[in-house]
């Protein structure tokens, strides 16, 4: 079992070796159940696939990569 304290901006940690069983990484999405007195968390599926370029890319690449997939499916 693993222990954790919650910050005063009421965060908490995910331990190192939950993060790696669940294949939780940055970005990923949780969800939060409660089960009389805990708390439940549930490491989400996402909803599309993430593709890796190697490389971060700004908000104007991606907006306009949008808008592109956008124009070329005839919207």
């Amino acid at each position: 079992m693993e222990r954790v304290k919650v910050t005063r901006n009421y965060q908490v940690t995910i331990p190192a070796s939950i993060r790696n069983r669940l294949g939780i990484h940055e970005g990923d999405i949780l969800e939060f159940h409660i089960e009389d007195d805990k708390i439940i968390i549930k490491k989400l599926s996402p909803v599309r696939p993430r593709i890796r370029l190697g490389r971060r890319l700004t908000v104007e690449e991606i907006e306009r990569d949008i808008e592109r997939g956008l124009n070329e499916g005839g919207h």
